[in-house]
């Protein structure tokens, strides 16, 4: 079948970055950042980055748009689902705001959403759910942060007929970095994989539109995309099928 979409068009997908102090050469000043891994992901994959600061929100950017990625980061901010704060969360209620909006447009919009950590945990919290503020509280025999900046290992199972099952198969393994976790899910979102532990890895909508959210960090698995190429194929998808429809909407 002929695409509507040129053989050398790069899919341009969003993704959500940081605004913080940072340092580079001789400077030490806020700056908007995200990390190499995930922009080396996307273009690994064959599409062209897009990186949307947490300031000047402006949902119909993502109408030039043909996916987006909302990234890890601080913990979401617990008043969103209506529970007091734990002492160790510590959220940046600027990008859950920003991030929220985003994530909602790409939802109206059946843009192809791919959520990262704490992406996920807000996807989930965005659609009615709630978190486990701190794992240990709740599961003391899991290490999600072995040391601070160091990743561990997480292990999952995959639900048959899912995104991340076809993508990854029955059982998998990425890094991580978290010591918050999806606790309620809410109805418009179903569990497609989880850790042995039972906390959930990876989140899908019941709704038509590719959406997927997980718990792990593939962006730090550079020889393992195929999360990301499968979130790329489906933005290609997208970007064709808004072509066709806007040429069968065109005068003749």
């Amino acid at each position: 079948m002929a695409s509507n979409v040129s053989d050398t068009y790069k899919p341009r997908i969003a993704l959500t970055s940081y605004l913080q102090e940072a340092s580079w050469g001789v400077w030490n000043t806020t700056a908007v950042i995200l990390p190499g891994t995930y922009v080396e992901a996307v273009v690994a994959s064959g599409a062209t980055p897009i990186l949307l600061p947490p300031l000047g929100t402006d949902e119909s950017v993502l109408d030039l748009m043909d996916g987006l990625i909302v990234v890890g980061g601080p913990d979401v901010d617990p008043s969103l689902y209506g529970e007091p704060s734990h002492p160790t969360t510590k959220p940046q209620p600027l990008r859950d705001s920003h991030d929220s909006a985003l994530i909602r447009a790409a939802l109206d919009r059946g843009l192809p959403l791919f959520a990262i950590c704490r992406g996920a945990q807000l996807l989930n919290v965005v659609l009615g759910g709630n978190l486990i503020q701190h794992i240990p509280d709740i599961h003391p025999e899991t290490d999600c942060q072995p040391a601070l900046g160091v990743y561990g290992e997480a292990v999952f199972r995959t639900t048959p007929g899912s995104l991340v099952h076809d993508l990854l198969g029955e059982s998998a393994a990425s890094p991580c970095y978290h010591h918050q976790a999806m606790d309620s899910v809410p109805d418009a979102l179903r569990v497609t994989a989880r850790s042995a532990d039972g906390l959930v890895q990876a989140l899908e909508t019941t709704e038509s539109g590719w959406v997927l959210g997980v718990q792990f960090h593939p962006e730090q698995n550079p020889h393992d995309l195929r999360l990301f190429r499968g979130f790329v194929e489906a933005a290609a998808s997208y970007r064709s099928n808004q072509s066709a429809t806007m040429k069968a909407m065109s005068p003749a």
